[in-house]
């Protein structure tokens, strides 16, 4: 087993993380080696590598991304199916679309955004519907890797930053620049002490 410790250097911070990764072992130099690929991970802390984003965000779009991504290595296909529910929250959320099938609602989107971005939205509700429906010969079984899933995971952060976190610093800029606007308008009309 090999354990990967990090500590945060920020002294206001102190956070850290712990993971162990299982592997087979090989006697090397008198010592014990990982041997290939490891068999098993488990991220000790944090319990899930979300990302914090902030509070104006809806609180169901930030529960279902966390819950996506505690739940990645233990079983991406649930992960994957947070994350399609994930989707759809922000599509209702953000763009004021809400259809019977989330199907329908990326279909709405696909003119307001680039090419490449709506075909992965499109991609995560493909990969979340092996979670979401059981195939129609239920012998035919697809699994989603946790790669996968982090790769699912990784397309809402994008959204939740372009989306979300761009809108909100863009319209913080622009209401810094009307309020300066409207201080040098009012300035200009106070009268200039001593003048007659």
């Amino acid at each position: 087993m090999v354990v990967h410790v990090a500590v945060c250097p920020n002294p206001e911070c102190g956070e850290y993380e712990i993971r162990a990764e299982l592997y087979k072992a090989q006697l090397a130099y008198g010592f014990w080696q990982p041997k290939g690929d490891a068999l098993a991970k488990w991220q000790l802390r944090p319990q899930s590598t979300a990302r914090v984003f902030p509070s104006y965000i809806p609180a169901p779009i930030l529960q279902d991304y966390a819950e996506a991504c505690a739940i990645r290595d233990l079983s991406p296909k649930a992960s994957a199916t947070l994350a399609r529910r994930c989707l759809q929250g922000i599509i209702r959320d953000f763009w004021s679309i809400s259809k019977p099938r989330l199907v329908d609602e990326i279909e709405a989107i696909k003119s307001k955004t680039d090419p490449l971005t709506w075909q992965a939205i499109d991609a995560v509700r493909g990969v979340g519907n092996i979670g979401a429906h059981m195939e129609k010969d239920i012998n035919l079984v697809i699994d989603v890797d946790p790669n996968e899933a982090a790769l699912l995971i990784g397309l809402l952060e994008v959204l939740l930053r372009d989306w979300y976190v761009a809108r909100h610093e863009r319209e913080q800029q622009l209401n810094r620049i009307v309020a300066i606007g409207k201080a040098k308008s009012e300035a200009k009309k106070k009268p200039v002490a001593g003048s007659s």
